[in-house]
């Protein structure tokens, strides 16, 4: 079965520029500790798949690399890779696409990375674990990285405010939600 988004993603991240603005990135030692995993770090103009590549997020750090990657950046949702596509990045194509639908001739990508996505994407994946070399596996969990990223009570709003399952309520419902989180945090 083809791989749908769901309308309250759909509808979720549509304000695909908020949520770039407030979401923060990754740490550079879990990026180069994930490429070292993949065997891409250090290989130069290696083809990565960003797959659920969002607005870019990851992307723009593969793409800021010495090793100048060829970035294929796979996104269904329109918003996200529009938002993706105006960071006109170095050496990424960005296409429409998903775990069940990437348009990417088998065995043509040195790796494939996935930062965050839907598991029923992943779950749908035409991809076998007994194909890939290196053999696939999951690093979360594998290694740990303490990062901290400060945010003012506003900010912490307006990332809030970007997740999908809270994007999706209406203007009234999140306007009472947002006086109730404020005054939590002032009366602390």
């Amino acid at each position: 079965m083809p791989f749908q988004l769901s309308s309250a993603a759909d509808k979720g991240f549509a304000k695909a520029s908020s949520y770039d603005a407030h979401r923060p990135s990754y740490p550079l030692a879990a990026v180069d500790d994930l490429l070292a995993k993949l065997q891409v770090k250090d290989l130069k103009e290696a083809r990565i798949v960003d797959l659920g590549a969002g607005t870019g997020k990851l992307t723009e750090m593969l793409a800021r690399r010495d090793e100048e990657y060829e970035i294929i950046a796979v996104e269904p949702h329109g918003e996200m890779r529009k938002e993706c596509e105006g960071k006109r990045l170095r050496g990424v194509t960005i296409l429409q696409g998903d775990a069940t639908s990437m348009p990417v001739e088998s065995q043509s990508v040195d790796a494939v990375v996935v930062a965050q996505v839907f598991d029923k994407q992943i779950s749908s994946s035409p991809f076998t674990i007994q194909a890939a070399d290196p053999l696939f596996s999951l690093p979360l969990g594998e290694h740990s990285i303490e990062f901290t990223y400060w945010l003012s009570p506003q900010a912490i709003w307006e990332r809030f405010h970007s997740l999908s399952q809270i994007a999706v309520l209406e203007d009234e419902e999140l306007a009472v939600r947002q006086d109730v989180g404020l005054a939590q945090e002032t009366s602390s």
